[in-house]
């Protein structure tokens, strides 16, 4: 039962196919730091591979064939793309599922203020953190500010090397004895994470007297870089998150560091494989979606009805579309549903379980179930699909390992998976195993992200 470590299994033209895959994924998480960007980023790409938009193809009447290829985007955070397959589509998809949203910190609508002699934007973080890690390390804004006029302004600061960074403060060790004593969960509490900005004031003249000098200086400086006034925080989304590129990992350069792996590395990955194949026996889908990591709620999240009815379109374009049909297409697919699992780390192994957990190196992953304790909230797939999932891996070569979370009592998580499910679709967790997950820096294996790639393009394959 042990799974063999993928790295002995290159040679070296796969070794050379392995850094420019993962080169090229450490270029997209580094550009695409929030969901629009990574949403644009594939769209540019899905351009170049030949894709057309399913608007475009709607408005002209296009009649959609085998081999065809079509994406839509919803509101600029959710993208789906389509490669039309040789069997009608009522006999079911072949579905890549990810999501392109990653834990952060979110300005307030009502962020700056100033106190301290400094400027100050308060935020509302978006997903399961630790607080205490976005304390003391440079951080980005990224984002949009959307005028009254409806003009939208499109910001990021802090990636280049000229930028400036921002951050938020922690406590000096001198003088922190009682934070010391405090449990991890409020050494840094929310309504602390609050992003140093500025310290200078504005200059006045003598007569002149205003408070909130710092404050007003940095109006000034947004009013003359973006043409942005204050009272337009209230429509903006603003992301402060990690600044700086994904870099190798290791003096052995076998891993990647960077911000929002998860689920950027699954995204990604289940993007080059849609881009890549070729001739698909069933259509191939590869769904981006948003708000996972809180609920998938919202109208770009999983829970809403885009992706049914975004299907139904692609159906009525290829003259297949009924109620019946669409319904019967929903139940007939097949989807891995993408998402990132947890690595076996040495330093903390009380919270695994080594005969069930996933190690760096070692492939791909396969989550039969995920939800917490006593499998709440999961999927839980079935033996059968499990068993066909196996001979289409090692058919293709690809290396793979199954695993848990971590032992039973001591969390959980869950994915999209249990949301398609509803359709009565066979749906699996599968991924990449991470280390760190949902701190500002993940580290991933290069090896693990090559045969993820590998294995979701041997997925869109199959034949079922």
């Amino acid at each position: 039962m042990e799974r063999k470590n993928a790295w002995d299994t290159y040679d070296e033209v796969h070794l050379q196919k392995l850094e420019e895959v993962t080169s090229q994924y450490k270029e997209f998480i580094s550009k695409g730091k929030t969901e629009r960007e990574c949403a644009s980023l594939t769209v540019e790409m899905a351009k170049k591979a030949g894709y057309i938009s399913l608007e475009d193809a709607m408005q002209c009447g296009k009649l959609l064939k085998a081999g065809d290829k079509v994406y839509a985007v919803h509101k600029k955070k959710l993208v789906v793309l389509f490669h039309i397959g040789q069997e009608p589509m009522e006999k079911g998809l072949n579905i890549l599922g990810a999501h392109i949203d990653s834990p952060r910190l979110d300005l307030k609508q009502n962020p700056l203020y100033e106190d301290g002699e400094m400027a100050l934007l308060d935020t509302h973080y978006y997903g399961g953190i630790k607080k205490y890690q976005w304390a003391a390390i440079p951080l980005a804004l990224h984002g949009v500010v959307a005028k009254k006029d409806g003009s939208v302004v499109e910001i990021a600061i802090g990636e280049n090397p000229e930028d400036p960074v921002l951050g938020i403060s922690d406590l000096l060790i001198h003088l922190s004895g009682d934070q010391l004593q405090k449990k991890a969960a409020v050494v840094v509490e929310g309504e602390n994470l609050n992003i140093i900005v500025g310290s200078r004031p504005v200059k006045l003249d003598e007569e002149e007297k205003e408070k909130e000098r710092i404050k007003k200086h940095l109006l000034v400086l947004l009013e003359k870089e973006y043409g942005i006034e204050e009272e337009d925080f209230l429509s903006a989304e603003l992301e402060a998150v990690p600044a700086g590129p994904a870099r190798d990992f290791g003096l052995d350069r076998s891993m990647v560091m960077g911000y929002g792996q998860d689920d950027r590395i699954c995204a990604y990955t289940s993007l080059l494989a849609q881009l890549h194949v070729d001739n698909p026996v069933y259509t191939s889908v590869c769904l981006l979606t948003d708000k996972e990591e809180i609920g998938s709620m919202g109208a770009t999240g999983m829970q809403s009805r885009y992706f049914e009815n975004v299907v139904a379109e692609v159906m009525n374009l290829t003259a297949t579309y009924s109620e019946l049909a669409l319904r019967r297409c929903l139940q007939h697919s097949h989807m891995l549903s993408s998402d990132v699992s947890a690595a076996f780390d040495p330093n903390y192994a009380g919270a695994f379980e080594k005969k069930n957990i996933a190690y760096l190196g070692k492939g791909m992953v396969f989550n039969k179930y995920t939800g917490s304790r006593g499998k709440s909230g999961s999927n839980d797939a079935s033996a059968e699909y499990l068993g066909q999932l196996r001979g289409i891996m090692d058919n293709a070569e690809v290396c793979w390992q199954t695993a848990e979370l971590g032992k039973v009592d001591q969390g959980g998580g869950g994915t999209i998976a249990y949301i398609t499910a509803n359709y009565g679709m066979d749906v699996i967790d599968s991924g990449v195993a991470l280390l760190n997950m949902h701190s500002p820096w993940e580290v991933s294996s290069k090896a693990d992200i090559y045969e993820a790639y590998k294995g979701y393009g041997a997925f869109l394959k199959a034949v079922w």
